[in-house]
């Protein structure tokens, strides 16, 4: 009999079977904070069912299955008659459907849904990121489809449902819908006003027939997609002709729209979501909203996908923090445990400040959303291309430095943290990268300065709190003082925005370690370029305790 060569010791436990929503005290603080009183018990028991659902063996094991068995395209069936379907691996369809059934597509339809859906979308997004697409699509159409009440009403009750349908059938027949979008098209990707897909109208009042195509449609065997095309004889003011119209992908007569996918992205990430190209060729389709207000008609989707890109984003940097967190606390080196190695515990406190700034940041604007007055809508106009400009961008990093902590274990697949690392620029680039989303922020304050005035209201209710954050909001205000050749520091002013309003909702909701080392690094400049570098004087222990996955 062979012997032993050795014995596994001071290897980590998997981070398993623990409820991710309970053990993250920051976005737990936000839902206290946001939600109704009367609403916290049935928000509290719902987010701790999905917490523990996805903290489970089983759930993780689905979104490896997922990620793992990327999406096929069939094009034709065996008789040669054009299909266009794509076929996805079963786990793909339990996640969507557990997503689904999570609320995740229905806070338009409920009390306090937009703090309730944020929060489970955080969470959903440390199960497997790549299913939140067609649920954060399907969830964002609901305002651009309530530009014309009759499809409405036809079709909102199917996109808040709870219920998953996975069959394509016609929209009337099933219990619930997925919706998706298709805006972008070759030859000018984020510049929408150069696409060139026409929009013919039909005798039937409100239908058109689309001729060309999209360069990037994700979830593709969705029900319906929100698409912009030239609808001739609109006007060319506003929107240059660019009208909104609904794609359906069954007719109510059951059979196919002409949707043609031509091939499917092999993506650096987001693996187990398709993303097609599709071709338009005498599709049907239904406006949406005036002709030649595309735009307009479609942005209110287009707001709502940025803010999940902030909570996605925040989504994945807390579980690369749990993990790494989680790991350093079992892991033994040079003599203790590794969480409690001085420099160790810098890079994970630096880590855990951007994580809470994150999900403190989205809770926020959901809320906004929730409260939907004037005033909140002004906020959301500018905080969210901001938000989204830098949450986004500081996933990458995040999530990269914190595969680090677990060393060569968090560059094997089997730690998880790959495939962290391959979605964390996503969010950065879909939904318009960083530059749409910089120079979005100086449209707004040259547009409509309500905006700015709802910002300052918001940062200023933390004024005289701390001294960096009052610093900081007065140099803000004057770079604002002149915005002469602005675009090319649109970058700098959009990061500030972002920073400063962080930096004020964790000096008033945060713990007193976590503001004061907030301000101190990104505020006061009391941090070098890389993460590990705060001062040393700070409470970095009980930040780090604070990020721990651990009731």
């Amino acid at each position: 009999m062979a012997g032993s060569t050795h014995t596994v010791t001071n290897q980590p436990p998997p981070l398993l079977g623990h409820d991710v929503y309970a053990t993250d005290q920051a976005l737990v603080a936000a839902v206290e904070r946001h939600l109704d009183p009367e609403l916290l018990d049935e928000a509290r028991g719902e987010l701790s069912s999905l917490g523990r659902a996805a903290g489970s063996a089983q759930l993780h094991e689905w979104a490896a299955q997922a990620d793992g068995n990327p999406p096929v395209l069939r094009t034709h069936d065996r008789y040669g008659h054009r299909i266009d379907e794509v076929d996805f691996h079963p786990a793909w369809h339990r996640l969507l459907g557990k997503g689904v059934g999570a609320h995740l597509t229905s806070a338009w339809a409920r009390p306090g849904g937009h703090v309730r859906r944020a929060a489970a979308f955080v969470l959903w997004t440390q199960v497997e990121a790549g299913n939140c697409c067609p649920l954060s699509m399907t969830h964002a159409a609901v305002p651009a489809l309530r530009a014309d009440p009759a499809l409405a009403a036809e079709w909102e009750p199917l996109l808040t449902s709870t219920i998953y349908e996975r069959e394509l059938r016609p929209a009337r027949a099933k219990a619930g819908a997925l919706v998706g979008m298709g805006m972008t098209e070759k030859q000018g990707g984020s510049d929408v006003r150069a696409n060139t897909t026409s929009a013919r109208p039909l005798a039937e009042d409100g239908a058109y027939e689309l001729t060309g195509h999209k360069w990037f449609c994700s979830a593709p065997m969705s029900d319906g997609f929100l698409v912009l095309a030239r609808a001739s004889g609109a006007p060319e003011a506003g929107d240059g002709g660019l009208t909104c119209f609904l794609v359906p992908r069954v007719l109510e007569d059951g059979s196919r729209n002409v949707f043609r996918i031509q091939r499917l992205k092999d993506k650096l990430g987001n693996r187990s979501n398709a993303s097609a190209e599709v071709e338009f060729d005498g599709t049907w389709a239904r406006r949406v909203g005036e002709e030649g207000r595309g735009v307009r008609t479609i942005i209110g989707m287009v707001a709502a996908t940025r803010l999940d890109c902030v909570l996605g984003s925040a989504g994945l940097m807390r579980a690369a923090v749990a993990q790494a967190a989680h790991h350093c606390a079992h892991r033994e080196a040079f003599g203790g445990a590794l969480l409690d190695k001085p420099l160790m515990r810098n890079v994970l406190a630096d880590l855990a400040l951007e994580s809470e700034a994150a999900t403190t940041l989205g809770l926020r604007l959901a809320a906004a959303y929730d409260d939907g007055g004037e005033q909140e809508r002004a906020l959301l106009r500018i905080a969210v291309p901001a938000a989204k400009y830098w949450v986004a961008k500081r996933c990458a990093p995040v999530v990269v430095e914190a595969a680090e902590c677990l060393g060569g274990n968090g560059y094997v697949e089997e730690s998880g943290m790959p495939r962290l690392v391959r979605e964390s620029p996503l969010n950065s680039i879909w939904e318009g990268a960083g530059n749409v989303q910089a120079l979005d922020v100086l449209r707004a304050l040259r547009r409509e300065p309500e905006t700015l005035n709802a910002y300052l209201r918001e940062v200023g209710l933390a004024r005289g709190a701390d001294h960096r954050l009052d610093a900081a909001i007065k140099a803000l205000l004057t770079d604002l003082a002149d915005l002469d050749g602005a675009e090319a520091r649109a970058r700098r002013l959009t990061e500030r925005f972002a920073l400063v309003l962080q930096g004020s909702l964790l000096v008033r909701f945060a713990p007193p370690e976590v503001a004061d080392a907030f301000c101190a690094s990104r505020l006061g400049g009391d941090a070098g370029g890389a993460f590990g570098t705060l001062p040393h004087t700070l409470d970095l222990g009980a930040i780090v305790e604070r990020a721990r996955p651990v009731a």
